[in-house]
């Protein structure tokens, strides 16, 4: 049977919602991986809008919901009514606006908090054993929900160390890894994959490790269903 998989997207733009490519990637090895995937966003006002040319500040107000509606295509649930009951396995792309619509690491750095529903959807897949793919800045929401349950969990935020000491200040563990890899704690069924944390990859190499990392979480989808 297909499996089914939560994606979770923060609006849409680097800068300012989930990155694009990472998104569009993520959705694509979804589907040639033979499985199916629905998009949830909170139904919350964005915390800021910016001009990407020159990342200036825009006086506008945006809705994370709707703008995450631009990449699914208008094929969007609002988080609140998501369970994880309905899905197989959680996909969360990165972007700048991950951090700061999904949760205020942007702002706040390892004292962040997350949104109320992204972690209810976090802390769902992984009590039920259910795998979570976390992709560029993602893995930052994936430890600040989850560090308190489990210290054991590793996760990557690419190959800097100062950008992993921020995963191991927030209370997990840290592995080095490439654009074009994933890392895989198997006991916790998470995946990581540092995408554009390494800003100046080529969509090429991005498309490599979202693909393996994708590939993984399925594999482990089954898994989960032998176990």
């Amino acid at each position: 049977m297909s499996k089914k998989i939560l994606v979770i997207l923060a609006g849409c733009g680097a800068k300012d919602g989930s990155e694009i490519h990472e998104s569009v990637l993520a959705l694509l090895a979804i589907d040639k991986a033979g499985a199916t995937y629905q998009c949830a966003a909170p139904n919350i006002k964005q915390a800021h809008v910016l001009n990407f040319i020159d990342n200036s500040e825009i006086n506008q107000e945006r809705n994370v919901l709707i703008e995450s509606a631009r990449i699914s295509r208008g094929k969007i649930l609002d988080l609140a009514n998501v369970s994880m009951k309905d899905y197989d396995a959680l996909v969360i792309p990165g972007g700048f606006g991950a951090a700061k619509n999904l949760c205020t690491f942007a702002f706040d750095g390892i004292e962040a908090k997350v949104n109320g529903e992204v972690s209810r959807i976090i802390e769902e897949a992984y009590n039920s054993k259910k795998p979570i793919a976390a992709i560029c800045i993602a893995p930052a929401i994936i430890a600040l929900s989850l560090a308190k349950i489990n210290p054991n969990i590793t996760l990557t935020l690419g190959t800097e160390d100062s950008a992993n000491q921020n995963l191991t200040d927030i209370g997990v563990k840290s592995k080095s890894c490439l654009t074009t890899s994933f890392v895989a704690d198997e006991a916790n069924k998470i995946i990581s994959t540092p995408a554009y944390m390494h800003s100046n990859s080529r969509i090429s190499e991005l498309e490599q490790g979202i693909s393996e990392a994708i590939q993984h979480l399925i594999t482990m989808c089954h898994q989960t269903v032998a176990a």
